[in-house]
C-alpha cells in the first residue's frame, strides 16, 4: 500500500491518479474527505497537527509519498508514525538548497525534516523541484483584467517544472522504490524561462500583447500585503522572487525524463493546457 499525503494538492492529487491508473494500491490522505482526489483505492482522513490521527492511515502502508506545505512538525509526525508502523520507504518533496543555515525559512524547514528522516535510518528518496509552472496561475486574474501582470523576478531564468511531472516522478518511484533509495533528484522543465518568456507565451496563445510589469521585491511585498496576503507569506514570497531575479533557479536537470521515460512539459504546453484560466 502506498500512502500519499497532501492528496488534495496539485502534486498529491495527480500522484494518486497516476498510481491508481497503474493499478497500485493507493491510500489518499486528506484533512477533509470532501477534497479527496478521484481514483484512490482508499481515502484516509487525518489532521497532521494531531499525530494520533495518523496511526490508522499508516497501518499496512509500505511506502509514503510525503507532501506538505513545508511544516516541519507535520512532516516529522508522519515520519515518526511511519517508523512505528513499519513503513519501508519515504519519497519526500523537498528543496535542492535545503540547509540548516539557509536565509530562506522554507529551506531551513525542509533541512530540518531531511535531518530527522535520515536519523530514522529509513530508506528514502528526495525530490527537489524547481519553481512550479502552476505558480503562474496566480497571475491569471491580472492577465485577464489588464492584459499584463506584475512580478519582481527581473530577468531571472528559471527551470520551471510542471507539477504533473513532479507527480509522475513521485508516482514512478513510489511504485518501485528500491532502486531509488538514498537518491536526490532535481526536477525541472526542459528549458530556462524568464517572465518575459511567460508574457510572450501567453501573448502568442491569447492573440494579444501581454505586458510584464517589473517591480522590486520590496515593492511587490507591499502590493501583496495590500491585496490581503498575510505579512509573513508576502515577505517569504518576496524573498523568493528576489532570489529568482538573482539566478537562484537558473538550473536544469534531466531527472524527470530519466525516471519517468517522458520528457517534461514545456512552458508552451502548460499555457496551452491552462489557457482558459488566462483568457
Amino acid at each position: 500500500m502506498i500512502l500519499v499525503t497532501g492528496a488534495s494538492g496539485k502534486v498529491g492529487a495527480e500522484a494518486v491518479r497516476l498510481l491508481a491508473e497503474g493499478q497500485h494500491a493507493t491510500r489518499a490522505l486528506v484533512r477533509d474527505s470532501s477534497r479527496a482526489p478521484r481514483g484512490a483505492t482508499e481515502v484516509a482522513v487525518a489532521d497532521l497537527d494531531r499525530p494520533e490521527t495518523l496511526d490508522e492511515p499508516l497501518t499496512g502502508v509500505d511506502t509514503v509519498v510525503l507532501i506538505s506545505p513545508s511544516v516541519p512538525e507535520q512532516e516529522i509526525a508522519v515520519i515518526d508514525s511511519a517508523v512505528r508502523h513499519g513503513v519501508t520507504h519515504i519519497v519526500k518533496i523537498t528543496n535542492h538548497k535545503a540547509t540548516a543555515d539557509s536565509p530562506v525559512g522554507r529551506r531551513r524547514d525542509h533541512a530540518r525534516v531531511e535531518a530527522h528522516l535520515r536519523a530514522t535510518g529509513m530508506r528514502h528518496t528526495l525530490l527537489a523541484p524547481n519553481f512550479f509552472l502552476q505558480n503562474l496561475l496566480a497571475i491569471a486574474p491580472t492577465v485577464k483584467e489588464s492584459h499584463g501582470f506584475t512580478m519582481s523576478t527581473g530577468d531571472g531564468r528559471i527551470g520551471m517544472v510542471d507539477a504533473r511531472d513532479v507527480a509522475a516522478t513521485a508516482a514512478t518511484i513510489a511504485a518501485s522504490p528500491a532502486p531509488h533509495a538514498g537518491h536526490t533528484y532535481l526536477l525541472t522543465g526542459p528549458e530556462l524561462v524568464t517572465y518575459d518568456d511567460v508574457a510572450a507565451a501567453l501573448g502568442a496563445a491569447l492573440g494579444r500583447e501581454i505586458e510584464y510589469r517589473r517591480i522590486s521585491p520590496g515593492a511587490h511585498r507591499d502590493v501583496m500585503i495590500r491585496a490581503g496576503v498575510p505579512e509573513p507569506v508576502a515577505t517569504s514570497n518576496a524573498q523568493v522572487f528576489g532570489l529568482l531575479a538573482d539566478g537562484d533557479a537558473e538550473w536544469l536537470s534531466g531527472d524527470v525524463e530519466r525516471i519517468t521515460g517522458k520528457a517534461p512539459r514545456s512552458l508552451r504546453t502548460f499555457v496551452e493546457d491552462h489557457l482558459a484560466a488566462f483568457a
